[in-house]
């Protein structure tokens, strides 16, 4: 037999090829790592950051963007009355809105009282008239006095004992108490949590 005799290019049947036993029990190449895809498995792909909406945005016309500026005012203004501003944040504000809220202030009168004395001191009215309106000008300004005095006592007697470490200035405090004491009550922002009468 020609030693150079060209090998056939049949294929091999794997299944009886024999394989030696120390082929056989040879370990696998430990640097050799299978890919995902060789696992069954395909990497996720990653959102893409800042995509865009498939379609163009369609440009408001007046009418609708006049109708959006309105919504958001009206929700901004239901927000600030829900939970008011940044002055109004802090325990030792809460107390002092609920002391408030918890009575019948006369200075919710005030300004219907201040009112009625401007149109009563009208020099085209009658002297008793003008006299009526002077002296309801001054209960008035006396009761909105000793309603602050009380509040403002009740405040500091309760921020002692339950907030003595608020670092909130009493004086601020007393002229944000007596500021919403003076107020309408379905005026008032935050909006009342308690009711007249119930214990702070």
């Amino acid at each position: 037999m020609s030693p150079f005799r060209r090998k056939s290019s049949a294929p091999v049947d794997e299944s009886v090829t024999s394989v030696t036993p120390g082929e056989a029990s040879a370990p696998a190449r430990r640097s050799y790592t299978p890919s995902k895809k060789e696992l069954g498995r395909e990497t996720p792909k990653r959102p893409v950051a800042g995509r865009r909406p498939a379609g163009p945005t369609k440009p408001l016309s007046k009418e609708e963007a006049r109708e959006r500026r309105r919504r958001l005012r009206a929700e901004s203004s239901a927000e600030f009355r829900r939970e008011g501003g940044p002055r109004d944040r802090g325990p030792a504000k809460l107390l002092a809105r609920n002391v408030v809220d918890s009575r019948r202030t006369i200075g919710t009168w005030f300004f219907g009282g201040a009112l009625i004395v401007l149109l009563g001191s009208n020099q085209a009215m009658p002297p008793i008239v003008r006299l009526i309106s002077n002296i309801l000008w001054g209960v008035l300004a006396l009761g909105v006095v000793i309603d602050s005095i009380l509040i403002s006592r009740k405040i500091k007697k309760l921020v002692q004992e339950r907030l003595p470490t608020s670092g909130e200035r009493m004086g601020s405090l007393y002229l944000y108490a007596i500021m919403r004491s003076i107020t309408f009550r379905r005026m008032r922002a935050p909006e009342p949590r308690v009711k007249v009468g119930d214990p702070v």
